[in-house]
């Protein structure tokens, strides 16, 4: 008879199969997620029963991936396509039930072996990968395009000009770009997470890590859990139900994740024009439709809303919050400008975070002979893009301000000591 290691036993309790459930549980929600949020803004009406392929786009792009838009009007017309915006309310879903059924397993225990813990992320990886590739074929798409009744569209017969555009996954940046999505839902799970194991050598890095990257995944959620309260109370005071359900099953995060930069005191610049709308407020749709790039900061808001200088009490309230909650669940003997330096890079890190998936660039134009590009609902752009060195300057001096009051207030606090005694 054999004896078992207990990073043998460990393997033998997450093998293959609960790598499957893993990876299903992920996949499938997200599609639960997209497929929701797209019937809602009335993609199920799509012809060509395009439906599920659009649904399977959202879901690559919500992993990184790369969809192309692509379009073919005939020798005598042109069409141009661009679009790059993450999903992240589809996004932070998946991550969720990733990281859920990989930490499942490892729970109850205090160290795990490097080798465990690698086999037990490939098999998840490998799995990722193949189901990956299947939704990414399945995204794919072309529709016919309407030229109206109009002189537009009479030329267009005459010339039998028959615009089409479409839609099909980039395989190789998307298969890249959704593993290295993968590896950081696996490491930020390992990090946010209190009961998961860690190799005996990373053990010495969680009183440092683990109480900041808590702290922060906790802020983030927060916002997203007004914006859902405020998002529910808009549909239910004010209608307009659909689209709202919509922006909340899509894009809730995209939102509330740029008002909380936007407390912070970062600027954004952008432009909506055209029939493209931004899931956002009519509030800061009215900033940015403006002939030039406009620029979407609180003094901005503050032109058409006075109301918006509250988020700065928001966010003081929340961050601080975090501070307090992250110092609490350090090492008693921490000092506080150790906590203010903690502080400080977790939420520089996670406004660059933000800043990265929060961009928004989009553009659909259509012309025939030169016609068409210049409005008349054929053409239109979006475009969202932060001023980054500067949101995360802001985010670290916000850091260090909350984070020394936040440890100061925790020093009064009965604390539980090592965070390793805890684990």
């Amino acid at each position: 008879m054999s004896l078992q290691t207990p990073s043998d036993q460990g393997v033998a309790r997450h093998g293959w199969v609960q790598a499957l459930a893993a990876v299903l549980a992920g996949v499938i929600a997200m599609g639960v997620v997209a497929g929701l949020g797209l019937w809602a803004a009335g993609a199920a009406d799509l012809p060509d029963n395009a439906f599920p392929h659009v649904v399977a786009a959202t879901v690559v792009t919500a992993v990184g991936g790369t969809v192309k838009l692509s379009g073919d009007a005939g020798a005598v017309a042109g069409t141009k396509a661009g679009l790059t915006v993450i999903p992240l309310s589809v996004t932070l879903v998946g991550s969720l039930v990733i990281a859920a059924a990989f930490l499942r397993p490892l729970r109850h225990r205090a160290v795990a072996g490097a080798a465990e813990l690698a086999g037990w992320a490939a098999r998840i990886a490998l799995l990722w990968l193949a189901a990956l590739v299947a939704v990414a074929l399945l995204a794919r798409q072309t529709f016919t395009v309407s030229l109206g009744d109009g002189t537009l569209g009479d030329i267009g017969g005459l010339l039998g000009a028959t615009p089409k555009v479409g839609f099909e996954t980039d395989m190789p940046p998307t298969l890249a770009f959704g593993v290295l999505w993968l590896a950081g839902v696996l490491v930020l799970a390992l990090l946010v997470a209190r009961g998961a194991p860690l190799p005996a050598r990373l053990l010495r890095f969680q009183e440092s890590v683990r109480p900041a990257a808590f702290a922060m995944v906790a802020l983030l959620l927060t916002y997203v859990g007004l914006g859902l309260a405020a998002g529910l109370a808009v549909a239910a005071t004010r209608g307009h139900v659909p689209e709202t359900f919509a922006v909340i099953l899509l894009g809730l995060p995209n939102l509330v994740w740029l008002t909380f930069t936007l407390g912070l005191g970062a600027t954004w610049n952008g432009r909506v024009d055209g029939p493209f709308g931004l899931p956002m407020p009519h509030l800061l749709d009215q900033v940015l439709r403006t002939p030039d790039i406009s620029t979407l900061n609180l003094r901005t808001l503050a032109d058409f809303d006075g109301r918006v200088w509250w988020l700065v009490v928001v966010n003081a309230v929340l961050l601080l919050a975090a501070a307090f909650l992250m110092a609490v669940r350090s090492p008693a003997r921490m000092r506080v400008w150790q906590h203010a330096l903690h502080m400080a890079i977790a939420l520089a890190l996670t406004v660059l975070m933000i800043c990265l998936v929060g961009r928004i660039s989009a553009h659909y134009g259509l012309s025939v002979l030169g016609i068409g590009d210049l409005g008349g609902g054929l053409s239109g752009s979006l475009l969202l893009r932060p001023e980054m060195w500067t949101a995360i300057g802001l985010a670290a001096l916000w850091g260090l301000v909350t984070g020394f009051l936040g440890g100061a207030l925790a020093s009064r606090v009965h604390r539980r000591g090592e965070v390793a005694a805890a684990v």
